[in-house]
């Protein structure tokens, strides 16, 4: 029995023994081979791994004018596993004009894994960014008193002009959201955040480059490792050329000043955007250094919305300058002929249902109904489309072919422009009147859409695309800010023709239309004498004050130009649109304004309108 409990003792101990050895193993292997601290930190005190970050690209404007440009910047940066407790916090403070509370913030920040992912006490971190030369003197003096402290070479963001904000957008550190999403970036990088910068980033950034630098026992810099063999250099950021005219820009934003509203102008040949504003604006320059947060909060706080690029993101009714697209539908369907005459006494009578139009001769067919804007017309024009049962069998059918034709010229959706946040507009279908009205509707119903009012919302640039492709006689090219891309081939959606379902006929008959409105219809401010301009003005209703709208190309037969302009609150077309619209196209096909354009390029500007709460 004895003998029995030895043997037994013997294999518990024995296997006790085995199992101690198997942990130890188990141990070793994941502090050797599965866990990197130890060697980080053997690293850490051998190696400091230096980022080159690359310069990024410049931009410039379609006639090479420099819009966006780099400057040397100079941020400090900290490896928490190097920085002393010893160090004179006060020497530290005053060096850089900060308080103990602001070091001690920004230190306990940076060790915090939720306002700083990807922590590491090995690594560097950023302390402060953006010093300026004055700042980076004196405290290049000083750093040898700061163990663990690094000056960390960069650039940033400098822009010419005081113009085209919401197309260039600015440049910011980069948010936990930015890191999380691409593993390029490190807390500290900077990363494009509006307009451009941010929708060719990538292209922008460049790729980092990295310096392998060797450490004594103290932590100080000995040299290369290997004398550079492993470091690997900076490939700068591509070259952007835009399609802005920034003369053309310039002049927009000042006819612009004291007005909520857009302007955007297209090349019809190529769809490149020659101008796009957006009122009120603000200066890019503004939006740089270490105040480009605060100064980012007032401008959300302004509630005249800066921020907001009402080019891509306002949506608003087109008015009359959606008859364009009513003539092109009815016409291809076979609704009327040009020779087709409507009746308008003072505006669209049926059934008790009125809507109302200004003085013109009547009947009235097509060409001088788009000249003088005529309601009737085109109200009678839906209401005999959406009634066909013959040819579309139900209103529900007639309804989504007409949806069909808007969404082929450009609305409803998105047209794909080379920034961030283009919204879509709102063209109806016969799902959205169905359940609007309960599948009891008809074409009086929804009278209004005939004239670009109702449930019918557009973009500027939608209205200024509709222009290009009218003045294309039938199709458009997506509207892009970028005209090249140093190095690379412009992305072929954006060189790919759209063609409408409208017949070519069509066309010629809406653009014999809105010349005649520039003769001697409604646009006749707009008429030269130099090169033949085509437009269409809209008065779009609304609670207060009804908007300004016009939207036109030039010259007739050989387009360089259309454009769209939108003054909220501003009443008629003719009043604000018009004159404006004018002007621009004619400093982009000229160069320059006359002495008396000049004169009354002025007076628009100094034209403010006011606005209350309830109409913005």
């Amino acid at each position: 029995m004895r003998e029995f409990e030895l043997e037994k003792r013997k294999w518990v101990i024995g296997g006790v023994a085995i199992a101690v050895i198997f942990i130890y193993i188990i141990r070793l292997f994941a502090l050797q081979i599965m866990s990197d601290d130890y060697k980080k930190n053997a690293d850490s005190n051998a190696f400091l791994k230096k980022v080159d970050f690359p310069s990024r690209g410049i931009i410039t404007d379609r006639n090479g004018k420099l819009l966006v440009y780099n400057q040397p910047s100079y941020d400090i940066m900290v490896v928490m596993n190097e920085a002393k407790d010893h160090i004179d916090t006060l020497e530290f403070c005053a060096t850089l004009g900060i308080t103990r509370e602001q070091f001690d913030k920004r230190m306990e920040d940076i060790k915090n894994p939720i306002k700083n992912p990807g922590y590491s006490r090995y690594t560097q971190q950023i302390f402060m960014s953006q010093l300026s030369d004055q700042e980076f003197s004196i405290f290049q003096e000083k750093i040898f008193r700061f163990p663990g402290f690094y000056i960390q070479r960069r650039s940033v963001r400098q822009y010419t002009y005081p113009y085209a904000a919401h197309i260039l957008g600015d440049v910011a550190e980069v948010s936990p959201d930015d890191i999380s999403d691409d593993d390029y970036y490190q807390p500290g990088d900077y990363i494009g955040k509006l307009g451009i910068e941010r929708f060719y980033e990538k292209e922008l950034r460049g790729e980092k480059g990295v310096q392998i630098l060797l450490r004594d026992a103290r932590g100080r810099i000995q040299g290369r490792y290997k004398d550079g063999a492993l470091d690997t250099k900076p490939q700068p950021g591509k070259d952007l050329q835009l399609s802005i005219d920034v003369d053309l820009q310039a002049l927009g934003e000042r006819l612009m000043e004291g007005k909520i509203g857009s302007i955007v102008a297209i090349e019809p040949s190529t769809g490149e955007v020659l101008c796009m504003v957006s009122s009120p604006t603000y200066d890019p320059r503004l939006m740089v250094g270490r105040n480009r947060g605060k100064r980012h909060v007032e401008l959300q706080r302004d509630p005249h919305k800066p921020l907001l690029n009402r080019s891509i993101m306002g949506q608003y009714p087109p008015g009359s300058t959606f008859k364009t697209s009513q003539a092109l539908t009815f016409l291809t369907e076979g609704i009327i002929t040009p020779s087709t005459m409507y009746p308008c006494p003072h505006g669209f009578r049926y059934k008790g249902l009125h809507v109302g139009c200004h003085g013109h001769p009547s009947p009235i067919n097509l060409v001088p109904a788009i000249g003088t804007s005529c309601n009737a017309y085109f109200c009678w024009g839906l209401y005999y489309m959406l009634g066909n049962r013959k040819k579309y069998g139900s209103v529900q059918n007639a309804m989504n072919t007409w949806r069909d034709y808007m969404v082929s010229m450009g609305f409803g959706y998105k047209l794909g422009i080379d920034l961030p946040g283009e919204k879509r507009g709102l063209i109806p279908n016969a799902e959205y009147y169905d359940n609007a009205y309960n599948q009891s509707w008809n074409g009086l119903t929804i009278i209004s859409i005939s004239i670009g009012q109702g449930e019918v919302n557009l973009t500027p640039l939608q209205i200024a695309n509709l222009g290009a492709t009218i003045a294309n006689r039938g199709y458009y090219y997506a509207p892009h800010v970028v005209k090249s891309v140093k190095g690379m081939p412009i992305d072929t959606f954006y060189t790919r023709r759209h063609h409408t379902l409208a017949s070519r006929s069509a066309y010629e008959y809406v653009v014999e239309g809105m010349r005649r409105a520039v003769v001697g219809g409604t646009c006749k401010s707009a008429n030269r004498s130099d090169y033949l301009v085509c437009g269409k003005t809209g008065t779009a209703q609304n609670r207060g004050h009804d908007h300004s709208v016009f939207m036109g190309f030039a010259p007739m037969n050989d387009p360089k130009i259309a454009i769209a302009v939108y003054v909220e609150n501003g009443g008629f077309g003719a009043e604000f649109g018009v004159p404006i619209g004018s002007l621009m196209m004619e400093q982009y096909i000229n160069g320059k304004l006359s002495a008396s354009s000049k004169s009354r390029a002025a007076a628009f500007q100094k034209r403010h309108i006011k606005y209350g709460e309830r109409q913005r």
